[in-house]
């Protein structure tokens, strides 16, 4: 192999299956709706979501990823939380990957603004990368 002068960094090693357990994820909401004294019809109106999602949760199917969103947002569950992986050590995120999930949540930033800033952060962390 011709040596470039360049590091050569290894791919990330490949994460176990992983599933979403929507049975959880109904439980906690279920849990949600209790403790705050709604019904499901409330809570669809409260969330944005259909009430025929709740039904498809009550027996064990997934949700589509936008009422994913919305029912996290809305109930304060952290969907990773819900994320079950055969494998045995959990992967951890490469930093920027967190800088541009901070950056794409911060609602003081335009879209176009956090993409600058991306932009930004990625040109100079490859540059000074280690």
């Amino acid at each position: 192999m011709k040596s470039t002068g360049k590091k050569e960094i290894a791919p990330p090693a490949r994460a176990g299956k992983a599933s979403f357990d929507s049975e959880g994820f109904y439980a906690a909401l279920d849990a949600q709706r209790v403790g705050l004294g709604l019904n499901w019809k409330e809570v669809a109106a409260a969330s944005g979501v259909s009430a025929s999602t709740f039904s498809r949760l009550s027996q064990g199917k997934r949700p589509d990823v936008d009422s994913l969103a919305a029912l996290a947002s809305w109930s304060g569950l952290s969907v990773g939380d819900f994320v079950r992986s055969d494998s045995k050590k959990a992967s951890r995120p490469e930093p920027l990957a967190l800088i541009t999930s901070y950056l794409r949540s911060d609602p003081n930033l335009t879209k176009e603004a956090s993409s600058a800033l991306e932009e930004m952060f990625k040109a100079t962390y490859s540059r000074l990368r280690r």
